[in-house]
């Protein structure tokens, strides 16, 4: 039996023309695209994204996969047999499968779960990943907060797996990216202004896309229940960039890459 590819394919933040060549190659040769939704009768994002670029493909199958944002394993199991399944289904009759993520999928992607399967359900299957843009990149953009510089460290958290933790992350780091803020707000909020730092934190909601929205006073959303498209970027920048023994406004004096 000669099976298809497998690829995973990041489409970026939101829009559109932030799809990569590469990304837009592989998804107008895929014969299946595999592309996820959050429920049953809701929309892909991913695919919302790619559509402008991919376009219609003649005999291409779109198929959509619904993986429910929970976190209790009882529930995502039994969606994830259904949707590894189908695409199994499809690679097993030598059709390569495209699986779309946002952003990137090696970043909090559905495409790391599929990934882990490859070797107990289809041994010897052909992976590629094709790497997008990444929201912790486009954010940061978006806001005009440089991420690091020289000696700068970044923090990248999930908020709603808990931010029990976020004080000390917020102490040790010089740029922290919370994503998946969910209802985690107000904790975040409380934690800013405990250590001061609610004055350089800046909340993003769907950047790069239309309705992209950008908040400079984190306790105007403090009620707000984000969703996977809302970021926090909370940027210290105690430390001035430069490495230590370097003369200051040189190329060399700089950690970064020129």
């Amino acid at each position: 039996m000669s099976l298809g590819i497998l690829y995973g394919v990041g489409v970026g933040p939101g829009a559109p023309d932030l799809v990569t060549l590469r990304a837009a190659n592989v998804l107008r040769s895929a014969p299946v695209l595999a592309l996820p939704r959050s429920s049953d009768h809701g929309r892909s994002v991913a695919w919302q994204i790619a559509k402008p670029t991919v376009g219609e493909i003649p005999g291409q199958e779109r198929l959509f996969l619904t993986f429910p944002m929970t976190k209790e394993p009882a529930r995502l199991r039994p969606y994830w047999d259904l949707a590894f399944g189908q695409i199994g289904e499809r690679l097993e009759r030598g059709l390569s499968v495209a699986f779309v993520t946002e952003g990137d999928p090696f970043v909090y992607s559905t495409f790391i779960y599929l990934l882990r399967e490859v070797p107990r359900r289809w041994p010897g299957l052909r992976v590629e990943v094709v790497p997008g843009v990444s929201s912790i990149t486009a954010v940061p953009a978006a806001a005009g907060i440089p991420l690091a510089d020289g000696l700068e460290r970044v923090a990248i958290l999930p908020a709603t797996y808990g931010v029990e933790d976020l004080t000390e992350v917020l102490r040790a780091f010089d740029t922290t990216v919370l994503m998946k803020i969910g209802s985690s707000m107000p904790a975040v909020v409380e934690a800013l202004e405990s250590l001061g730092l609610a004055d350089r934190a800046v909340y993003v909601s769907r950047a790069t896309m239309p309705e992209q929205r950008i908040v400079r006073d984190v306790r105007a959303v403090r009620a707000e229940h984000g969703d996977c498209l809302d970021m926090l970027v909370v940027f210290r920048k105690d430390r001035s960039g430069v490495l230590a023994g370097e003369p200051a406004g040189t190329g060399e004096s700089r950690g970064g890459r020129l």
